[in-house]
C-alpha cells in the first residue's frame, strides 16, 4: 500500500511539473495582445486601437488554425519518446520546423489575398480599416516565427519539459513590452512601432527556443537522419494527424465565430455581457489547459512504450485533478463571478444585464471539463479522429439547439447551446474512447 501510495504522489508530481509550467504559459499569452492595446490606448485616438483588436483577431484566428503544429508535434514526439526511438524524436522536429516554414512562406506570399478575405470578414470600419492594414503589412513578417514556434513548443511538451515554453512566453512578453515601448515613444512611431515591437517578440522567442534546443538537447544530433525525414509514410501519418485537428479547429473556430456574432446581433449590451463572461471560460482553460498538456506529454509516452500501467494510471491522476480544479472554479463562479465581472467591466447596463446570465457562468467547468483531458489524452495517443468526430457533432447540436430555441429563449438560447456543445465533447470522447480507442490500446499494449 504504501508502494502504491508513493508511485501516486510521483505520477501526481510528474503532471504538476509539466500543467504548472503550462498554466503559466497559457496565462501570458493574452498578455501580448493587451500590451499592444495599453500602448495604443495612450496615442489619442480610438482608432488606434480599433487598429490592433482588428489586426490581433486576424492573426489570432490565423494562427489558432495552425495550432495543429503544436498539437500533432507533442502527440507523435511524446509516443517517440516512450518507444525510445531518438532518431525518429529528431526527425519530427525538423519535419514539423520544416512545414511551419513552408506555410509561413504561403501566408507571406499571398498576404495580399489573405488580408482582403480576413478584411471582409470582420468588416472594420473605414477609419480603421488603414492602420489594421498597417498593422496587418508589419505583422505578417513573424509568420515564419510564430509558426516554428508552434512546432518547436509541441516538441518541447513531448518531450516532457513544459518549463522552455514557460520561459519563452515570459520573455517575448518582456521583449514585446521593451521594443513597442521603445518604437513608440522613443522613436515616434504610432502603430507601426507596435507591429514591429510584436514581430521583434516573435523572433526573439524563436531565437531563445533554437538556443534552447542547441543548448539541452544538442546530443540529439547525432541521431538525426535526414534521409528519413520525408519519406511518404512518415509525412503521410504526420499529415493525417494533423488534417484531423485542423479540421476539428474549423469547427471550434465556427462555434466561436457563431457565438460572437450572435451575441452582437443582439445589441451592444447583450455583445459585451456574453465577451465579459466568456471571460470566465478563458480563465478556467488557462488551467485546464495545462493538465491536458500534461495528458499529451505522459499519455503519449506511456501510449508510445506500451506501458498500459502508466497510461491508466495517469488517466486516472488527471481525472482526480480535473475534479479539483473544476470544483474549485465551479464554487468560485458561484460565489465571486459578479465580483470578477465588475473588474473586467465598470459599465452600468453590462452589468445590470450581466445578473439573468451569470448563472451560465457557472456551468462553464463542469460542462467543459472532460473535453479538456480528452483533448490532452487523444492527442497524446494520437486518436485525432475521435476528437474530429466529437467537435463536429457537438457543434452541429450547438447549432441545433440554437435554432430551435432562439425565438423562445433569446440570448439564453445561446447560452444553453453553448453549454451543451462543450458537454457533448466530452461525452462522445468518452464514449469513443470507450467503444474504440480502448480495444486499440488493448491490442497495442500487448504486441
Amino acid at each position: 500500500m504504501l508502494n502504491f501510495a508513493t508511485d501516486m504522489n510521483q505520477r501526481d508530481r510528474q503532471i504538476l511539473q509539466i500543467a504548472l509550467p503550462s498554466i503559466v504559459s497559457n496565462i501570458t499569452v493574452p498578455l501580448l495582445g493587451m500590451i499592444d492595446v495599453a500602448i495604443v490606448g495612450h496615442m489619442g485616438s480610438p482608432v488606434y486601437i480599433g487598429a490592433v483588436a482588428v489586426g490581433s483577431m486576424i492573426f489570432n484566428l490565423v494562427y489558432w488554425l495552425f495550432g495543429f503544429l503544436r498539437m500533432g508535434s507533442s502527440g507523435l514526439t511524446a509516443q517517440a519518446l516512450g518507444r525510445r526511438d531518438l532518431a525518429e524524436v529528431t526527425r519530427l522536429l525538423v519535419r514539423s520546423v520544416s512545414i511551419a516554414l513552408g506555410i509561413a512562406l504561403l501566408l507571406i506570399t499571398f498576404q495580399i489575398p489573405l488580408k482582403w478575405l480576413m478584411f471582409w470578414l470582420i468588416g472594420p470600419t473605414p477609419d480603421v480599416e488603414p492602420f489594421a492594414s498597417t498593422y496587418f503589412n508589419i505583422v505578417i513578417w513573424g509568420a515564419p516565427a510564430s509558426l516554428a514556434l508552434f512546432s518547436l513548443m509541441g516538441w518541447f511538451i513531448g518531450m516532457q519539459n513544459t518549463r522552455f515554453p514557460m520561459v519563452i512566453s515570459i520573455m517575448q512578453n518582456i521583449v514585446n513590452i521593451l521594443a513597442s515601448l521603445t518604437l513608440v515613444y522613443g522613436f515616434g512611431m504610432k502603430i507601426e512601432g507596435v507591429a514591429f515591437g510584436t514581430v521583434i517578440a516573435q523572433y526573439a522567442g524563436l531565437l531563445m527556443a533554437i538556443e534552447l534546443l542547441v543548448h539541452h538537447y544538442g546530443r540529439l544530433r547525432r541521431y538525426l537522419v535526414i534521409k528519413g525525414t520525408f519519406v511518404r509514410k512518415a509525412m503521410g501519418r504526420f499529415f493525417n494527424v494533423n488534417r484531423d485537428i485542423f479540421l476539428r479547429t474549423l469547427c471550434l473556430v465556427a462555434v466561436n465565430l457563431f457565438f460572437t456574432s450572435s451575441g452582437a446581433h443582439q445589441g451592444a449590451v447583450i455583445l459585451s455581457v456574453n465577451t465579459v463572461l466568456m471571460q470566465l471560460y478563458l480563465f478556467f482553460s488557462y488551467f485546464m489547459d495545462g493538465f491536458a498538456y500534461a495528458g499529451e506529454a505522459l499519455g503519449g509516452k506511456a501510449y508510445g512504450a506500451h506501458n498500459d500501467v502508466a497510461f491508466r494510471d495517469t488517466l486516472h491522476r488527471l481525472w482526480m485533478w480535473m475534479l479539483i480544479v473544476t470544483s474549485a472554479y465551479t464554487l468560485l463562479y458561484i460565489g465571486g463571478g459578479q465580483w470578477i465581472v465588475t473588474l473586467l467591466t465598470d459599465e452600468t447596463q453590462v452589468l445590470k444585464a450581466s445578473h439573468d446570465y451569470l448563472w451560465w457562468a457557472w456551468l462553464i467547468p463542469a460542462a467543459g471539463c472532460v473535453a479538456f483531458i480528452w483533448d490532452g489524452i487523444f492527442i497524446g495517443m494520437t486518436a485525432t479522429r475521435g476528437m474530429l468526430v466529437s467537435s463536429f457533432l457537438s457543434a452541429l447540436a450547438f447549432f441545433a439547439v440554437y435554432l430551435l430555441t432562439e425565438s423562445t429563449l433569446g440570448n439564453h438560447g445561446l447560452w444553453l447551446a453553448q453549454i451543451v456543445y462543450l458537454a457533448m465533447r466530452g461525452i462522445i470522447q468518452t464514449v469513443w474512447f470507450r467503444l474504440r480507442l480502448s480495444s486499440l490500446q488493448a491490442m497495442e499494449m500487448t504486441k
